[in-house]
């Protein structure tokens, strides 16, 4: 349970206590037991999440700062509040410190960066004739899920390759209910057509099943069926069926020539490489399911230069298996803190046992040995990457008289066709290159914009943003908040009217001071003619081969791809909606039940009263608001 000790008695008017003072007189009220804590600064921020087997012992040690290092001494010296969290075990400790730390992001912790979410293989198990599908984010669909895939390129190749090899649907229950005739993908032989009859439910089963053990990783066995399939229908002289199976043996060898290592003594399993420079980090991830290699990933975890090696890769590894169920087997290139209360803990939410090893022999240590090589080549162009990016900064700052080089520039657009379903868009960029996780899209809302009203758009997507972001600053509980960033540098598309109308924006907010930038293409409209514009200033332009206006390109056609991505959803959406979506009480499954009943929307706008009524799912108050919703007279 949560324990927050009272502050200590002290004077009115004195000064609250900070540090070791300040952690001492937790001491009293803690438990010799095990428990996860939390040290706060005085402006309510977290600065370190951290576990113990015994609260009163671990927080005793924070009392004398000058027989710790000096990250830690540092940390104690900003403490002015502690929270402790006490469990029934230290197995249960460690899974809450590392939902804590990812959740919270302390300054002093190890943090996992770029935690996104690895996409799967989804092979339906609720339809007649199912189809294998790329799937991402929660498991709440019926079916066999089998990942994860590193990227979503290596899902799509996979399942493109694996239409070739056995011939599944790609389609939509909705198309493949409403077909009459086959589609190009049957005539290119990718698809067995079960939406006309073209295959029977026996026999197109069989192809999933053939499909699922592949990918289980008994594709030996389906490739010893097909050839055998293959050379029955040579000897009885059907060439052409001969053919299709050479070309799904193909495909098939084609998905395990693309996988690279496919190991022989591994079957499910992920490796981490951890290879340092100093503060700086790479960890290279290689996931292994069904003994083939399904890709892998970087990682760049923040933490301090003094972090051992040992305590780095089971920070990260407890926060990496935070949202996702761990594998059996567990290979890391060195010696990781706490390896057996680690695995436990894995074990526990995966469901299953859960070893760590350090492979020193065999094949384990050579798939280790070249996961390593790997996170060493990759920090490598990861440093000197950032070695430019910080060159690049540099320069920004020099051309538009910044104090210092920006850590954070937000780049604005809108899209549009003529004022329709428009959309203003933020990106943002700083010394790690673009922070996609910081992008915001902006629903125009105003309805007393004329049509393509540029300058309207663009500022009511400056007054929201930095009207929050001014809301929240002066909101102590906000000042942690997501949105409460704010930019060195804001960039946007357009000349001298742009610029007054955002300047005047800000103003209205309380936020002239932030430095403003328009960049407008010239009158001919060409790629390295554009000129900068600052307020009150004329504008002017650059080099044409100036490193720097290459970045703020890179940065306006960011925003401009962000900010047509989103208009197109939008449209899209706009484009798809029904009027059913307007009637309170429809939701999606009875929504699909008036569909398939009627045939389109407009067939349940002219059905009677009774006919509403006979729906299943659809109740007699239900038929007859939507008959009235359609019928107000």
């Amino acid at each position: 349970m949560d324990q927050t000790p009272p502050e200590p008695a002290g004077t009115a008017g004195e000064t609250p206590l900070r540090g070791a003072a300040r952690i001492e007189a937790y001491l009293n009220g803690l438990p010799d037991g095990p428990g996860v804590y939390r040290m706060l600064n005085g402006k309510g921020d977290v600065l370190y999440v951290g576990k113990a087997r015994s609260l009163k012992k671990r927080v005793t040690a924070y009392t004398k700062p000058a027989a710790l290092p000096y990250r830690i001494a540092r940390m104690i010296s900003e403490t002015a509040e502690m929270i402790f969290i006490s469990t029934a075990s230290e197995t249960e400790a460690l899974l809450l410190e590392a939902n804590l730390i990812k959740r919270l992001k302390p300054r002093y912790n190890v943090l996992l960066r770029d935690d996104k979410s690895f996409p799967n293989m989804l092979l339906r198990t609720d339809h007649p004739f199912p189809q294998v599908l790329k799937h991402r984010g929660a498991r709440g669909s019926d079916g066999i899920y089998f990942g994860p895939f590193a990227s979503a390129a290596a899902v799509n190749m996979t399942l493109n390759t694996l239409q070739r090899a056995f011939l599944l649907r790609s389609c939509s229950d909705a198309v493949f209910h409403g077909r009459t005739r086959p589609c190009l993908l049957y005539q290119i032989k990718r698809c067995s057509a079960p939406c006309t009859g073209h295959i029977d439910a026996a026999s197109y089963a069989a192809l999933v099943s053939q499909a699922g053990q592949f990918l289980t990783g008994k594709s030996r066995a389906v490739q010893e069926q097909l050839a055998a399939e293959m050379q029955a229908a040579s000897d009885a002289m059907e060439f052409e069926r001969a053919a299709q199976l050479r070309d799904r043996i193909r495909a098939m060898t084609q998905i395990q020539a693309r996988q690279g290592i496919n190991p022989a003594t591994i079957t499910n399993a992920d490796v981490f490489a951890l290879h340092r420079e100093g503060a700086q980090s790479c960890i290279q991830l290689f996931f292994f399911r069904a003994g083939q290699n399904w890709g892998n990933r970087p990682f760049f975890p923040r933490h301090a230069a003094e972090v051992e090696s040992g305590e780095l890769l089971s920070s990260f590894i407890g926060q990496f298996y935070d949202t996702r169920p761990a594998p059996p087997l567990i290979l890391v290139s060195e010696e990781v803190a706490e390896r057996a209360l680690l695995a436990e803990a894995l074990g526990i939410r995966a469901g299953h046992k859960v070893e760590i090893a350090v492979p020193v022999r065999g094949e384990k240590r050579d798939i280790v040995a070249a996961a390593l090589q790997n996170a060493r080549a990759q920090l490598i162009r990861s440093l000197a990457e950032s070695a430019s990016q910080r060159a690049l900064l540099e320069g920004v700052a020099t051309v538009f008289a910044l104090d210092g080089p920006p850590k954070r520039i937000e780049v604005y657009d809108n899209s549009h066709i003529q004022g329709a379903h428009a959309i203003g868009a933020m990106i943002v960029a700083g010394p790690e290159g673009f922070q996609k996780g910081e992008y915001r899209k902006f629903n125009i809302k105003s309805a007393e914009l004329s049509p393509g009203d540029d300058l309207a758009m663009m500022r009511e997507v400056l007054m929201r943003r930095f009207g929050r972001l001014m809301r929240d600053s002066a909101d102590e509980s906000e000042r942690s908040g997501k949105w409460n960033k704010w930019p060195d540098l804001v960039l946007i598309d357009g000349g001298p009217p742009q610029v007054d109308a955002a300047c005047a924006a800000l103003a209205e907010v309380g936020a002239a001071d932030v430095p403003i930038v328009g960049m407008a293409k010239s009158i001919e409209r060409e790629s390295g003619r554009e000129h900068f514009c600052r307020p009150g200033q004329p504008p002017f332009r650059l080099d044409e081969k100036s490193p720097v206006l290459y970045f703020l390109q890179r940065l306006r056609d960011e925003a401009h791809r962000f900010a047509i991505g989103g208009h197109r959803k939008k449209r899209s959406k706009a484009i798809g909606a029904s009027p059913l979506d307007e009637i309170a009480g429809v939701g999606r499954a009875r929504k699909k039940a008036l569909l398939s009943h009627f045939g389109s929307a407009r067939a349940v706008a002219q059905a009677s009263l009774s006919d509403l009524q006979s729906v299943q799912g659809v109740s007699s108050a239900l038929a007859r608001k939507i008959y009235e919703f359609f019928h107000p007279e």
